[in-house]
């Protein structure tokens, strides 16, 4: 089992009032539409904001900035900053968001199952 605390230190998900339901306490951190989608984006390797944007198809740019906030701030993705100019920023998965995979995974088996019935 994954232990998150021992990730996070004391600074639990950023120190969100979490419910006691441990399967909406995973629904509050990432069950948005957008949220899974942009984790299955970086899940085998960082993008930069731009190319996010354009592979999550109807996506807004207030959107997707709100929800990269919001995942950073909750340690499931890290933002690189590369101080360059034109400014380079990529976006990949923390070690808590890295244990996700397995469930985005199965997500898509099941989808995959589901279409083909």
């Amino acid at each position: 089992m994954y232990n998150i605390k021992e990730n996070l230190g004391d600074n639990m998900l950023a120190n969100r009032d979490l419910p006691d339901c441990p399967v909406k306490t995973t629904i509050d951190l990432i069950g948005n539409k957008w949220k899974l989608l942009i984790i299955r984006e970086i899940l085998n390797e960082p993008k930069r904001y731009n190319e996010l944007y354009r592979l999550l198809d109807g996506i807004s740019y207030k959107v997707l900035t709100d929800n990269l906030k919001q995942m950073e701030q909750d340690k499931i993705i890290i933002r690189k900053d590369y101080n360059e100019n034109p400014p380079k920023v990529e976006y990949s998965l923390s070690s808590i968001g890295e244990s996700l995979k397995p469930i985005i995974n199965e997500m898509a088996n099941w989808g995959e199952s589901y279409k083909n019935q």
